[in-house]
């Protein structure tokens, strides 16, 4: 199955529905109980050593403060890095010698994201190939070998071995999208589970402390509503795990999608799925999401260079921003422990463009580390649709912040109620949007307790509240 046909044999993708007006909104937040503390969920792909060098992203990577970053299609199309067949070329090699390795360049990308002060989940497996002449994504000639070349790269990252590192690298996932055929994987379910079980026994055996899980599924299963049927792939692997007692730390998923709201949606399913085959202790990770214009795939994919410059356009412009804004609030209810947007590289679904300048999702990524350490505000009632909101306060609630997303819609007016808040004095607005990225919208002071500002169509706002307290 190409890529195409893959993509067409996914659950329909909700599109993000037109609205009418939405003239005036009222959002009540109660700043009086506090609740739980806002979650690092604002990961990311890739790493920020691009274009063979020519590109260092560290300084924006250290602005955005990404919590995790995840190797997956690292210095796609031309994967020279993190790839098992880049690190370790001759598969007829011996793995116990450090002279088999090739981790030069993968020391640098590494470092980088080190560095930068972001953790990272380790792929071990291949990147996507979308040629026809698949060169690398073929199940590995001998699978207990391909898991010893696996340990040694672990003991490289976190043991020092081989003139090595002792990274604090905690999640190593075997594979991606094994599902994908053939662009990720020319083999059978069989050979993968195989493979699966395999490496999963062995890592675990050698580095116990370290959380082991995968495999990256593409399609996780058919959504109705809010109840997620998984696929027989997913179903397979879940009960092989379970039948021979094979370690799974953490499950990977991906979903691109044109509703926000399916993410939530599908964790939730996901976590239902885990928990009834018996992995209640088993992490879900949504390591690869991403906006799908209008829900579908037909942009990228499209002969018309125009097409796809435009679909490309559309995502990483004001109104990618405001999705995935959207996306980071509305992931805060769902029941997941790590997620990683694709990607934070220099490609075509990246946060920046090939010379390195960041377009407005990178923005709207990097809004999100001002919520690190603030404790979340419930609201009370419900949001219009096509509106989000997130808010948060510090705990001795001498500062605040709201973030609002108009991602569908024709925008308008929004109310805050601040009554609850203790005496907030001013607000700082600032915006994203068609001619902002991240800068200053207004400022001004709180009068009887509340504040109303246009949110427009595709834009992000983030109102920065001061206190008396």
């Amino acid at each position: 199955m190409n890529r195409r046909t893959f993509l067409a044999a996914l659950p329909p993708l909700a599109a993000s529905t037109a609205l009418a007006a939405d003239p005036r909104a009222e959002l009540v937040f109660d700043a009086e109980n506090l609740g739980e503390p806002i979650r690092p969920l604002a990961g990311v792909n890739g790493g920020p050593v691009a274009a063979g060098g020519i590109l260092d992203l560290s300084a924006r990577w250290k602005e955005a403060a990404f919590p995790f970053a995840r190797l997956h299609d690292c210095h796609w199309p031309i994967p020279d890095v993190v790839d098992v067949k880049a690190v370790f070329p001759d598969f007829a090699a011996d793995p116990a010698n450090p002279a088999s390795y090739d981790f030069a360049r993968t020391d640098e990308f590494v470092k980088a994201i080190h560095d930068a002060g972001t953790a990272i989940v380790y792929r071990l497996g291949e990147s996507i190939e979308h040629q026809k002449v698949k060169r690398r994504v073929q199940p590995p000639k001998d699978f207990a070998k391909w898991a010893e070349v696996c340990a040694g790269i672990v003991r490289h990252y976190t043991d020092g071995w081989a003139d090595g590192f002792r990274y604090p690298i905690r999640y190593w996932e075997i594979w991606n999208e094994p599902d994908n055929r053939p662009n990720c994987w020319t083999g059978t379910d069989a050979q993968f589970l195989d493979l699966y079980v395999t490496a999963a026994k062995v890592l675990k055996a050698k580095f116990p402390k370290l959380m082991i899980g995968g495999p990256g599924l593409g399609n996780s299963g058919d959504l109705k509503g809010d109840r997620l049927e998984p696929t027989a792939f997913l179903r397979d692997f879940l009960a092989r795990c379970r039948k021979d007692w094979v370690p799974l730390d953490f499950l990977s998923w991906h979903c691109y999608t044109g509703d926000p709201t399916e993410f939530v949606r599908r964790a939730k399913g996901m976590r239902q799925i885990l928990d009834a085959a018996g992995f209640k202790g088993t992490e879900s990770h949504l390591n690869e999401w991403n906006y799908l214009p209008d829900g579908k795939w037909t942009g990228m994919m499209a002969k018309d260079a125009l097409a796809r410059q435009t679909w490309h356009d559309r995502l990483g412009g004001p109104e990618g921003a405001a999705f995935a804004a959207a996306a980071l609030c509305l992931l805060q209810d769902a029941p997941l422990d790590v997620a990683n947007y694709f990607s934070a590289e220099a490609q075509g679904m990246g946060l920046f463009s090939p010379h390195g300048v960041p377009n407005k999702v990178f923005y709207a990524m990097a809004a999100f580390k001002n919520f690190t350490g603030l404790r979340r505000l419930p609201l009370k009632g419900e949001l219009p649709a096509g509106l989000t909101a997130l808010a948060g306060m510090a705990v001795d609630k001498k500062s605040g912040l709201i973030l609002l997303s108009r991602h569908a819609g024709t925008g308008g007016a929004v109310r805050i109620d601040l009554r609850s808040a203790p005496a907030v004095t001013t607000v700082d607005v600032v915006g994203i949007d068609a001619t902002r990225n991240g800068t200053p919208v207004e400022s001004r002071a709180v009068v009887d307790g509340s504040i109303t500002l246009d949110v427009p169509a595709a834009s992000v706002r983030l109102l920065r509240l001061t206190t008396r307290a």
